[in-house]
């Protein structure tokens, strides 16, 4: 039996009360999850642990041969109230759990990985102020843990940033994926931020919407098959 931390990315309804649940698991990378959730209200397998972005600890005989594993047990691992309260957390969270489902899809065992997700969910559910530029740091950051984080060596005033090759470059590269130096200035200064000082960088919503843009497009030329995120268009209305 494999006894692992998990975090909830996705929950896609199967029949009258099945559930297909995709999780980001500690010791095993991605899972899918096939799940009979009971009409009685005292069963183990309770619906509300399969909310995007829950941090569950979960049971299960893991079956190499399997796509879908049989769940035995899952208890919540760390309550997120304000996570699941707060509108503009809600709909941050939303979008990066849609965003993770695709970002970390083909991601085996990665404990570093796991844990900066799991210490970075708990971080903006107990955070209070100005946390607008949360998501933006959380998946600058996450390209680490996945092996394409920027090369920051030749990052100065008036280079462009290569979105292809992942570095900054003082010449206009000789294909169309980069970013123009005014741009790649914003995009530098975002990866020197961390959670505690990304307040420090004001940002309109219009600026703030289209890093976001670009950091998916950066995504979309690391990882075959990354989407167009539907869960963007309601994030672009956040904040002023």
């Amino acid at each position: 039996m494999t006894r692992t931390r998990a975090i909830v990315l996705r929950t896609v309804k199967y029949g009258d009360s099945g559930l297909v649940v995709d999780m980001l698991t500690e010791k095993q990378g991605r899972v899918s999850f096939i799940v009979k959730v009971p009409k009685s209200p005292k069963g183990k397998l309770r619906k509300q642990f399969f909310m995007p972005l829950s941090l569950v600890e979960v049971d299960f005989d893991f079956r190499m041969k399997s796509g879908l594993q049989h769940l035995r047990d899952v208890r919540l691992s760390q309550p997120l109230p304000s996570l699941a309260m707060d509108p503009f957390k809600l709909s941050i969270g939303l979008f990066l759990a849609e965003f993770l489902c695709h970002a970390t899809r083909d991601e085996q065992d990665n404990g570093p990985l796991f844990n900066f997700v799991a210490f970075s969910m708990e971080w903006l559910d107990k955070v209070e102020g100005n946390f607008s530029n949360f998501h933006l740091v959380f998946m600058i950051r996450l390209s680490r843990f996945i092996g394409f984080f920027p090369n920051t060596e030749d990052a100065r005033e008036g280079a462009f940033f290569d979105l292809i090759n992942s570095c900054f470059t003082v010449t206009v590269p000789s294909h169309s994926h980069f970013l123009v130096p005014e741009e790649a200035g914003k995009i530098a200064l975002l990866m020197r931020l961390s959670y505690k000082t990304m307040h420090l960088c004001a940002m309109s919503r219009v600026e703030r919407n289209r890093c976001t843009e670009v950091i998916l497009e950066y995504y979309r030329l690391h990882v075959p098959g990354f989407p167009q995120l539907k869960s963007f268009d309601v994030l672009k209305e956040l904040f002023a």
